[in-house]
C-alpha cells in the first residue's frame, strides 16, 4: 500500500514537470513569434519606405553635347570668324556596355561609313591596334598569359597582354583597310567616359553616310547623329593664320595642356583653340556645352534622359583689324613682292604692320611669302611672321638713336662731321657717301651713319681718336640697348598673341658692333616692334601695347555684338625719357626724310625713316646661307602733323639696295588707307542722313 502511494506521487511529480517544460517551450515559442511579428512590423512600417527606395533606386549621370564657340568681329562689327552647323556621328558608352558590344557595333557601323586610308594611317597608333586586337580576340588574348599570370590584377594582366601582341598580328591589321576602320572605330568608342558622346566621324562626312546611319540607328546601339559645329571664315584665307585653328573632335584637347583643360572640366574629346587667337582666348571663346541627364536603374539600364541645360555660345571677340584695309594691303604686298622678287632670287617675303599709334589697335597685319617650291604659284600667308620673325632694321632705328643721345645729354642741333672713321682692330666705318657737316635733323634727313656712330660713342663715353681703339664695353652695349628698349626695340611688344619674338640680341665679338647697333645693322627686330617704335615717335613719347582684341562681349541671338564683358582699354607700357621738344625735333627730322631726303619718293603727307640694312642671308635656301643681301625697310606715320596710323614695311634679302619696293609699298598702303577713310566717312554721312530723314518723317 505504501509502495503504491509512492509510485503515484512520483508520477504526479513527473507529469507536473512535463507540463512545466511544455509550458516553458510554448512560452518561448510565443516570445519568438512575438519578436518575429515585431520585426516584420519594423521592416514593413518603419523601414518599408527605405527598402522600397532601394528596390527602385536609380542613378543620374550627365553628358555634355557640343555648342558653338564665340564669334570674332572686326573693328567695324563685320563677322570675320563664324560657326556653321555640321553633322557628326557619335557613340555613347553606358553602364551596360561591354567590350564585345563595341566590336559588334563597329562591325555594323562599318557597313555605312568609311575612312580615308591616309587619315587612318595618321590617326591610328600601334597601341590602338593592340587594344583592338585584344578586344576582338579574347580567347587568343588569354593564351598570351601563363596560369600564374592569370591570377594577377586585371590592370597587370592587360599590360602584359598589350606588350605580347605579335607584330605579325599588328601588321595584318595595318594591311587590311576594313580591319583598320574597325580598329579606329573601337578606339573612338573607348576614348571617353560613360555617357560622354564620342565623335566617330565628322570630317569628310557625306550626306549618304549621314542618312544611312540615321535610318539604321535601331541596329546600332550607342550610335547617334548629332549637330556639331565647325569654324568658318567669311573672308576666306585673309588673316586665317592670325585667327588661329581649332582641334577636331577626333583630336580633342591638346595633350601638351591636358592638365590645364581637365582641371577646367573639359572632356578629352572637346575641341579647343590650337593656335593664335583661338588659343590665346580659349577661356572666353569656349562655349558652355549643352548638358544632358541620363537616369539609370540598378542594372545600369537608362530609364530616362533629358536636356537640363541648352548650353550657350562662347563669348564674342571684337578685334582691332579693319578687314577691308587688311585685304587691300595683302593685295598690295603680294603684287609688289611678286614683281620685285623677279630681280632678287633670295627675296621671298614682305611684311606690313599698320596700327593706331595712340590706342595700339593693329589695323592690318600682313605677311606674304613666295612658295619655296613654286615661286610663280600661290603665295603663302605669313602674317604671323610680323611678330614671330625678326630682321635687321637698318637706318629705320636712327630716330631711336638720336632720342637716346638726347637722353644721354646730347643737345638739340648737335653738330658732327660725317667722314670715314678708322679704329684699331675694327673695319673702317662710314656712311654710303661722305656727307660733311651734319646736325641731328640733316643726319636723319640724309641718313648719316657716321652721325649715329658719334652718338653711340658719346653714350659709351668714348672719344674718337683716328686709328685709335674703340674702347666700348659690354656695359655700353647694354646701355644703348636699354635706351632702345624704351621704344619697344629688343623687348616684347606685349601683343595679345602667343609665340611673340622679342628680336635677337647677339653677343658682340668686337667693340665695333656698338656702332652697328646704332644704325640697325646688328640686333634684329620684328616688323611689329618697328611699328610700335615709330608709334612712340608719332604719339609724342608713349609706348602703347599693341592689341588685337579690343573688347569681349556676351553672346546674343542676333547677328550683332552683345553687352561688353571685358573692355580692354589701351595700355601705355612706358613713357620714353625725352622732352616734348626732343621728340618734336625727331618728328621734324622724319618729315624732312619724306619732303627732301632719302624718302622723297613718298607722295603723301607721311613722316618716317627709310632703312637699308646690309645683312647675310639666313632664309629657307640653306645653300645660300651667308650670302650678302639687303633688307629694304620703311617706318612712318600719316598724317605727319596729327598721326592716325603708324606703319612698318619690311622686305628682307634683296640682292641690292636700289630697289624702291619698300617705298612703293608705303605709297600704296597709305593711298589705300586714305581711300577707305573717305569711303567710311561717306558711308557714315549717308547713314546719318537716313536716320535724320526717318526721324523727321516720324515727327511729321
Amino acid at each position: 500500500m505504501t509502495e503504491q502511494n509512492t509510485n503515484a506521487s512520483e508520477q504526479r511529480k513527473l507529469r507536473k514537470s512535463r507540463y512545466v517544460r511544455i509550458n516553458v517551450f510554448f512560452f518561448l515559442v510565443f516570445i519568438l513569434f512575438v519578436a518575429l511579428v515585431v520585426r516584420l512590423g519594423v521592416v514593413q512600417i518603419v523601414q518599408g519606405e527605405e527598402f522600397s527606395k532601394e528596390v527602385s533606386r536609380t542613378e543620374s549621370d550627365y553628358a555634355r553635347l557640343p555648342a558653338p564657340r564665340g564669334k570674332m568681329y572686326d573693328r567695324y562689327n563685320r563677322v570675320v570668324v563664324d560657326n556653321k552647323s555640321v553633322p557628326a556621328i557619335t557613340y555613347t558608352v553606358d553602364k551596360t556596355t561591354k567590350t564585345q558590344d563595341k566590336i559588334d557595333t563597329a562591325k555594323k557601323l562599318s557597313q555605312f561609313i568609311s575612312y580615308d586610308p591616309e587619315f587612318l594611317t595618321e590617326e591610328l597608333k600601334d597601341r590602338d591596334i593592340r587594344d583592338y586586337w585584344l578586344a576582338s580576340n579574347p580567347e587568343e588574348a588569354k593564351d598570351l598569359l601563363s596560369e600564374k599570370e592569370l591570377k594577377l590584377k586585371p590592370s597587370e594582366t592587360y599590360k602584359l597582354q598589350v606588350e605580347r601582341v605579335k607584330e605579325k598580328d599588328i601588321e595584318a591589321i595595318k594591311a587590311n583597310q576594313e580591319e583598320k576602320e574597325l580598329a579606329y572605330m573601337y578606339t573612338r568608342f573607348s576614348s571617353g567616359y560613360q555617357y560622354e558622346p564620342q565623335v566617330v566621324k565628322s570630317l569628310n562626312l557625306t550626306d549618304k553616310e549621314v542618312s544611312s546611319v540615321a535610318e539604321n540607328l535601331e541596329q546600332l546601339p550607342g550610335i547617334d547623329v548629332i549637330t556639331d559645329w565647325d569654324r568658318e571664315n567669311p573672308y576666306g584665307e585673309y588673316l586665317q593664320t592670325i585667327f588661329g585653328g581649332v582641334t577636331s573632335p577626333e583630336q580633342g584637347i591638346l595633350e601638351s595642356r591636358a592638365d590645364y583643360y581637365t582641371a577646367r572640366g573639359y572632356a578629352r574629346n572637346e575641341r579647343v583653340g590650337k593656335s593664335y587667337l583661338e588659343y590665346q582666348y580659349e577661356d572666353y571663346l569656349n562655349p558652355r556645352k549643352a548638358k544632358v541627364e541620363y537616369v539609370s536603374d540598378k542594372s545600369g539600364n537608362i530609364v530616362t534622359q533629358k536636356v537640363v541645360d541648352e548650353g550657350q555660345r562662347g563669348y564674342d571677340l571684337k578685334l582691332s583689324f579693319d578687314m577691308e584695309l587688311q585685304m587691300e594691303v595683302e593685295k598690295i604686298v603680294e603684287e609688289e613682292l611678286r614683281k620685285a622678287s623677279a630681280g632678287h632670287h633670295l627675296m621671298d617675303r614682305a611684311f606690313v604692320v599698320m596700327m593706331d599709334p595712340h590706342q595700339g589697335d593693329v589695323l592690318a597685319m600682313v605677311g606674304k611669302q613666295l612658295n619655296p617650291d613654286d615661286r610663280s604659284g600661290d603665295m603663302l600667308d605669313f602674317a604671323y611672321g610680323t611678330f614671330a620673325t625678326q630682321y635687321e632694321a637698318g637706318s629705320t632705328v636712327k630716330g631711336a638713336t638720336v632720342l637716346s643721345g638726347y637722353q644721354d645729354g646730347m643737345p638739340l642741333n648737335q653738330y658732327y662731321i660725317d667722314r670715314t672713321l678708322n679704329f684699331k682692330g675694327t673695319p673702317p666705318k662710314s656712311s654710303y657717301r661722305t656727307l660733311g657737316g651734319m646736325t641731328d635733323l640733316s643726319a636723319l634727313k640724309l641718313s648719316s651713319n657716321v652721325y649715329m656712330f658719334f652718338v653711340a660713342m658719346r653714350i659709351a663715353d668714348v672719344d674718337y681718336v683716328p686709328n685709335g681703339p674703340l674702347n666700348a664695353s659690354l656695359e655700353d652695349f647694354q646701355t644703348l640697348r636699354n635706351y632702345f628698349a624704351q621704344f619697344g626695340l629688343g623687348v616684347p611688344t606685349g601683343v595679345d598673341l602667343p609665340q611673340e619674338s622679342s628680336g635677337l640680341m647677339s653677343t658682340p665679338d668686337n667693340p665695333g658692333k656698338l656702332l652697328d647697333i646704332s644704325i640697325g645693322q646688328f640686333d634684329t627686330y620684328t616688323p611689329l616692334q618697328l611699328a610700335q617704335y615709330v608709334s612712340v615717335i608719332a604719339n609724342g613719347g608713349s609706348r602703347v601695347q599693341p592689341r588685337i582684341v579690343t573688347s569681349i562681349h556676351a553672346p546674343v541671338e542676333e547677328s550683332e555684338l552683345g553687352p561688353i564683358v571685358v573692355d580692354k582699354a589701351p595700355n601705355v607700357l612706358n613713357r620714353v625719357n625725352n622732352t616734348p621738344e626732343q621728340i618734336a625735333q625727331v618728328q621734324k627730322g622724319f618729315r624732312l626724310v619724306v619732303t627732301s631726303g632719302t624718302g622723297k619718293s613718298i607722295k603723301y603727307d607721311v613722316a618716317g625713316k627709310t632703312g637699308t640694312s646690309q645683312t647675310l642671308y639666313y632664309g629657307p635656301k640653306r645653300e645660300y646661307w651667308g650670302r650678302e643681301t639687303n633688307n629694304l625697310n620703311f617706318v612712318g606715320y600719316y598724317p605727319s602733323d596729327k598721326p592716325e596710323v603708324a606703319f612698318s614695311v619690311v622686305v628682307p634679302w634683296a640682292s641690292n639696295d636700289e630697289d624702291p619696293v619698300n617705298k612703293t609699298i608705303t605709297n600704296r598702303i597709305i593711298e589705300a588707307y586714305i581711300n577707305l577713310q573717305k569711303k567710311y566717312l561717306t558711308t557714315t554721312d549717308i547713314e546719318s542722313t537716313k536716320q535724320d530723314t526717318a526721324k523727321k518723317e516720324e515727327e511729321e
